[in-house]
């Protein structure tokens, strides 16, 4: 094997350092499969990765990237090929193990996925964990009686790229979304994913008055959290549910046991980290067919792998829109 390129972290006494270099590929870790990386995303958490936020990476020199799509190279395992067009999301994967902002990756054959019939590896990354995530969310509801038809489905962080999936997918199956966003510049692009209403992220960042509001929504999936989450939980319909899949708005959450009392609310907590085997599949089987891919491509920004240093600070700074790809050799 000959050296690959990568964008790597180096920490130092005066903090972290991102540079791209020539790595030796007997310095990727111990796995079953060596993948030819040709497309990864960006993530909330790998914004948090590159600005070495919330302790996610403990070991340097780092490599990041959570999520990447490619071709395997070789493989120990017979359930893999050279050849096979492969996903991998989760599994600690550019946090606890080098990721797929690189040429190459080796990860364990439990942790890959095949690309589904019909999808690019673009495609797949404009999904990535923020698009997989949603689409188990969407899952969960359904798994706990949201119906279209129900009532109006409550998607915060619209314009967001796990907001966004969720709103192309909760409409394309029938569902009256309503997005929740702060950015007026957003509202045409969000009702092309098919949002039927907006409503103004200040209407539910303020802490709640009561422990139960008047009755608005079937389902929320929330990729917000803080007093946004204790907000719509005051206003879920009797046995709503609400799934919870982020914490931009922050990881506190101060609420009352009414709304589950009296309302047999459900609160529903996603993670798509680690998320079994067998349910992946069913996920990324659903997302082939329930979200469109002329939606899918219209919310896609592609970019490079020397971008992502600037591109990690706007999406912390809320100032991204949809998915963004990273083609890893541009």
């Amino acid at each position: 094997m000959t050296d690959f390129r990568a964008l790597m972290l180096r920490q130092h006494d005066d903090g972290m350092a991102v540079s791209f270099e020539q790595v030796p590929a007997v310095d990727l870790p111990d796995g079953d499969v060596l993948v030819r990386v040709t497309h990864s995303t960006l993530n909330y958490k790998d914004g948090m990765v590159l600005g070495g936020l919330g302790k996610l990476v403990r070991t340097y020199p780092h490599i990041p990237g959570v999520d990447f799509a490619g071709v395997v190279e070789h493989s120990t395992d017979p359930r893999w090929s050279a050849g096979q067009a492969v996903i991998s999301t989760g599994w600690r994967v550019g946090e606890q193990r080098w990721g797929g902002y690189a040429e190459l990756a080796s990860v364990k054959a439990d942790w890959l996925v095949a690309l589904p019939d019909g999808m690019s590896a673009q495609q797949a990354m404009a999904i990535g964990t923020a698009g997989f995530t949603a689409m188990i969310a969407v899952m969960a509801l359904e798994e706990h009686g949201l119906t279209p038809g129900g009532g109006d489905v409550l998607v915060t962080g619209a314009a967001g790229g796990l907001g966004s999936v969720a709103a192309a997918i909760l409409a394309k199956l029938g569902y009256r979304v309503v997005g929740s966003s702060g950015r007026p510049e957003t509202h045409d692009y969000l009702r092309g994913l098919g949002v039927a209403e907006i409503l103004d992220r200040s209407v539910l960042a303020g802490a709640p008055k009561r422990p139960l509001e008047s009755e608005v929504w079937a389902g929320v999936i929330d990729a917000v959290g803080g007093t946004t989450l204790a907000t719509v939980l005051t206003q879920m319909r009797y046995r709503g549910s609400v799934a919870a899949c982020g914490l931009a708005g922050g990881s506190e959450l101060n609420t009352t046991v009414i709304p589950f009392l009296l309302r047999g609310v459900k609160l529903l907590g996603i993670d798509s980290v680690m998320y079994p085997l067998a349910d992946r599949k069913v996920a990324w089987a659903r997302l082939a067919t329930d979200l469109p891919r002329g939606v899918l491509d219209g919310m896609t920004e592609v970019i490079g792998l020397e971008q992502l240093p600037e591109y990690g600070r706007r999406i912390l700074a809320g100032q991204t829109r949809g998915r963004v790809v990273v083609e890893i050799g541009r």
